[in-house]
């Protein structure tokens, strides 16, 4: 109801196997977003994805000193591997679903070439805002209603994208991508929150709020097992004492967040939607009930990634830059290319003519016989032009 037929920019030779020409390259390379692409173009990282370490180091640094505090004092308690093994495997999943977060594409829309076709709905809008369609002499409201579960919902145009945005979708300005059920930008992941990566971060704020709780309380119990009052045990264990400060600090930050965000999977909301619509005060036509909204997140299948990152487009191909669209609904002229006004005829950067293909599809018998009709050749078609200049 809101997209276009789509179609992957595709070129033959990767389908069979072949060596690209110079003239093409990945997708992923020439992607107008700001993402980050490693292994390829297989993992699609924030623009702000060097956040990672930082993160990491956060994580990390507290876990392992609390695991390796566990082996040397394992001679003083009898719980020492079992501690151990509990804390290492929470670290170890707690980066786990880190990476799996940041790392993978958060249900980024494919990008227009240019703006969608007049639909019919113009008319029936109740937007005041019109935008021009560069392609031809229509103009498309800027918002547009659709029914969601019998709701109408308002959905609006991206003019960085060239599309409606489908419900629950927003365009994220740090990664300059429109994202399919689009939560929140995550500075600490360094990825766009969304759809397909919205599974991973729960559980990633969910382990490393367990992760402090566990650090917490088995740093508070080797102060207590310790001979003496609790303040010389707290002043010949000064490890353990940091720990307790840094995860009381930090529970309160990714424990207050899983709160919030179960809160959130509860009545079936967005962060994004939580702050602009409020809908604890209006109707949510996307709830389901507890039970329903809990399974479309737990048990739901992650969608496909729309966005083949890897595929083979042509350099100079503007629709191929940051688009899937469909052949026929490509032309419209990007900031890459050339335009000769005069003549009508569209450029590559490396100067070759590109004829438009509605110029293509033109019968120039028919205009060549109705010349003819009017005896007017080609010649003195050129004459009369001069003389009116």
């Amino acid at each position: 109801m809101l997209g276009r037929k789509t179609s992957q920019v595709c070129d033959s030779s990767s389908s069979n196997g072949d060596s690209p020409e110079s003239h093409q390259e990945r997708l992923y390379r020439v992607w107008k977003g700001n993402n980050k692409f490693l292994c390829g173009g297989r993992l699609v990282f924030g623009h702000d994805g060097a956040s990672l370490y930082l993160t990491s180091f956060l994580i990390g640094c507290p876990a392992l000193t609390f695991c390796i505090r566990i082996l040397v004092i394992r001679h003083q308690a009898h719980y020492d591997y079992p501690v151990f093994t509990a804390g290492l495997l929470l670290t170890v999943l707690d980066f786990i679903f880190l990476f799996l977060t940041s790392g993978r594409d958060p249900g980024i829309i494919p990008r227009n070439s240019r703006p969608p076709e007049s639909d019919g709905v113009c008319e029936s809008t109740p937007s005041m805002e019109w935008i021009n369609n560069k392609g031809s002499s229509m103009k498309l409201p800027r918002i547009k209603d659709v029914q969601v579960n019998g709701h109408t919902v308002k959905v609006k145009f991206c003019d960085t994208c060239l599309l409606y945005r489908p419900p629950r979708a927003s365009h994220c300005s740090i990664c300059n991508n429109c994202v399919q059920k689009f939560d929140h930008h995550c500075p600490w992941v360094g990825q766009c929150i969304g759809l397909r990566n919205y599974p991973f971060f729960i559980l990633f704020i969910s382990s490393s709020t367990l992760l402090c709780i566990y650090v917490f309380v088995f740093s508070w119990i080797n102060l207590l097992h310790q001979h003496g009052n609790l303040w010389k045990a707290m002043s010949r264990d000064v490890v353990s004492v940091i720990l307790i400060v840094y995860c009381f600090i930090a529970v309160w930050f990714v424990g207050g967040l899983t709160v919030f965000h179960v809160y959130l999977i509860c009545t079936n909301q967005t962060t994004y939607e939580n702050f602009r619509y409020r809908y604890d005060k209006n109707e949510n036509p996307y709830t389901k009930g507890i039970l329903g909204n809990l399974k479309e997140v737990f048990c739901s299948r992650i969608p496909p990634s729309m966005v083949n990152f890897r595929v083979w487009v042509l350099k100079d191909d503007d629709s191929a830059m940051g688009s899937v669209a469909s052949e026929s609904e490509r032309g419209f002229i990007g900031s890459k290319e050339k335009f000769d006004i005069e003549m009508g005829n569209k450029f590559t950067r490396d100067g070759k003519l590109v004829v438009p293909s509605i110029l293509r599809k033109l019968d120039y018998n028919g205009i060549d016989d109705n010349m003819k009709k009017n005896n007017l050749d080609s010649s003195g078609f050129t004459e009369v032009l001069k003389r009116k200049a």
